[in-house]
C-alpha cells in the first residue's frame, strides 16, 4: 500500500490528532538549542512539566514542616502512597484494594514470588519465556534455588520463533497443559521487552487457571502502554517500573497489583514490614504482623515521597489526557503510520520484528536493518549521532517507541527520513 510520504502529510496528521497539545506539557531534550527526536520513551519516559511543582511542593513542606510533614497539609506523607492508588488502578484495570505503589520492580517480584510460589515435591516449575528480561529470570532462578530445587528441573522454558522471534501463545498454553501437574507458577510479560509484543494476558490466564496454576506479568513495558484489565483476566498478581511509559523518574519506585481474593486473605504467605500492618494499631509497635487486607499488606517500609511526587504529577497528566484509551487510540495511529513509512522508504532493508496488528503490540516498534557489511549498532551510533535517542538492543535490534503523549506524526516522519540517509 502506497502512502503519502511528504512532510505536509505527517504535519496536517499531527494538526488532526486530539491529543497533540500533551507534547508542550513534558520537557523534550534539546542539543545545540535543537529538539532532540526522542523515541525512546520505552526506556525512560520524559518529564512532565509539572513534576518540578509538585515535588517542590514536598520539599517546601519538609523545610517548613520537618516530621509534621507526615500529618499536616492537603497531602500529608502518612498517607502519600493513596492519593496515587485511584489513578494507577485505573491505569491497569483494578480495583483500587489490589493496588499499590511501592518498592521497584525486580523487588516487588521477589515479594509476589514469595508468595505465590510456593513449591512442592509434585509442583515446583515455572514458566518463563527463553528471552525473559535478565532481571526476571535472575529472580526465578534464585527463588528456585532458595526453595532447594535446582533451576535445570524446575525452569520450563516458552521458546522465541526461530524465524519471527515472537512468542507463540499457542504454544505456551500448550506448555502449560503439558506440565499442568508440575507447574507452580507461571511468569510472562505483558509486553516482550525485545520485539514488543503484546501478549494475550486473559488467554494465558485462563488456561493456567484451569489447572489451579497461579500467573503473574511483569507489566514493565505494557503500564501506560496498553490498556490493561487485570482484575476482570483474573490475574494473580503483576508488578511493573513506573519510569518507562508512565514518566516518573529514573529508578522512580514501581507499583505492584494483587488481585482482591488474595489481598483480602491475611493468611497468605509473604515477606512482612511494618508498613504493611493495620494502619490503625501500626504504632503501637508490638511485635506482631497484622496485615491491611488490600494490596498494600505486601508493603515492607515507608516509601520515598520526593519519588511518589514525581509518580502523582504523570498520573494527573494521564488523567488529564482520558486515561489509557485515547492514548492507545492514537498509538495504533501512530505505529500504522510508522509501519508503513519503514515500508514505504527502506522496503527490504529492514526488517520489523514486532507483529504486525496492533492488537499484539504496544508503541514499540524493534528494527533489523539489513545493511551488508555495516552492523546495525553502527547505524544506531549514526542515528545518535543525528540527535535522534532510539535504544539499541542486542544482537540485533533498534527499538523505536514513539509515545503517544509526547511523540508526534512529524517525529516518526523525521525518524524515518533521517534512518533512510544513513541506510543509503
Amino acid at each position: 500500500m502506497t502512502i503519502d510520504t511528504s512532510t505536509e502529510h505527517a504535519l496536517a496528521l499531527d494538526a488532526a490528532d486530539p491529543l497533540a497539545s500533551f507534547r508542550d506539557r513534558f520537557w523534550i531534550p534539546e542539543s545545540d538549542g535543537k529538539q532532540q527526536l526522542y523515541l525512546v520513551g520505552n526506556s525512560l519516559g520524559l518529564q512532565p512539566k509539572n513534576v518540578a511543582s509538585i515535588v517542590t511542593e514536598e520539599l517546601e513542606k519538609w523545610q517548613r514542616l520537618g516530621v509534621r510533614g507526615h500529618f499536616e497539609s492537603d497531602r500529608p506523607w502518612l498517607p502519600f502512597h493513596e492519593f496515587l492508588t485511584p489513578m494507577m488502578a485505573r491505569i491497569v484495570g483494578a480495583q483500587d484494594t489490589e493496588v499499590v505503589v511501592m518498592n521497584t520492580l525486580t523487588v516487588n517480584l521477589h515479594l509476589m514470588m514469595t508468595t505465590f510460589y510456593r513449591p512442592t515435591k509434585t509442583r515446583h516449575k515455572i514458566l518463563i519465556e527463553s528471552h525473559a528480561f535478565p532481571s526476571d529470570y535472575q529472580a526465578v532462578e534464585s527463588q528456585i534455588k532458595l526453595h532447594g530445587f535446582e533451576p535445570r528441573d524446575s525452569i520450563v522454558t516458552a521458546k522465541h520463533g526461530a524465524e519471527t522471534e515472537l512468542l507463540s501463545e499457542d504454544a505456551i498454553c500448550d506448555l502449560i497443559e503439558q506440565n499442568r501437574d508440575s507447574l507452580a507458577l507461571v511468569l510472562l510479560p505483558g509486553v516482550q521487552y525485545y520485539t514488543g509484543q503484546l501478549l494475550d494476558m486473559k488467554r494465558i490466564t485462563a488456561v493456567a487457571h484451569r489447572y489451579n496454576v497461579s500467573v503473574g506479568f511483569d507489566l514493565a513495558h505494557a503500564v501506560g502502554n496498553v490498556p490493561l484489565a487485570l482484575h476482570g483476566w483474573d490475574v494473580d498478581f503483576a508488578v511493573w517500573c513506573n519510569y518507562k511509559y508512565l514518566n516518573s523518574g529514573p529508578g522512580a519506585v514501581g507499583g505492584c497489583f494483587v488481585h482482591e481474593r488474595h489481598a483480602t486473605d491475611k493468611s497468605m504467605p509473604r515477606m512482612a514490614g511494618w508498613w504493611g500492618h493495620d494502619k490503625s494499631t501500626r504504632f503501637q509497635m508490638e511485635n506482631r504482623f497484622d496485615p491491611i487486607p488490600t494490596a498494600e499488606g505486601w508493603q515492607l517500609s515507608n516509601p520515598p515521597i520526593l519519588s511518589l511526587a514525581a509518580i502523582l504529577a504523570s498520573l494527573q497528566v494521564f488523567d488529564d489526557a482520558g486515561g489509557i484509551s485515547p492514548l492507545r487510540e492514537k498509538s495504533i495511529r501512530l505505529t500504522g503510520y510508522f509501519e508503513a513509512l519503514l515500508n514505504e522508504e527502506l522496503g527490504d532493508r529492514v526488517n520489523i520484528i514486532t507483529p504486525r496488528t496492533p492488537h499484539q503490540r504496544g508503541c514499540q516498534l524493534s528494527i533489523e536493518i539489513a545493511t551488508g557489511d555495516v552492523p546495525g549498532k553502527r547505524i544506531h551510533q549514526q542515528l545518535e549521532a543525528a540527535g535522534t535517542d532510539t535504544d539499541w538492543r542486542e544482537p540485533n535490534v533498534i527499538r523505536a517507541a514513539p509515545v503517544p503523549l509526547y511523540n508526534s506524526f512529524e517525529d516518526v516522519h523525521r525518524f524515518v527520513a533521517t534512518l533512510k540517509g544513513i541506510v543509503s
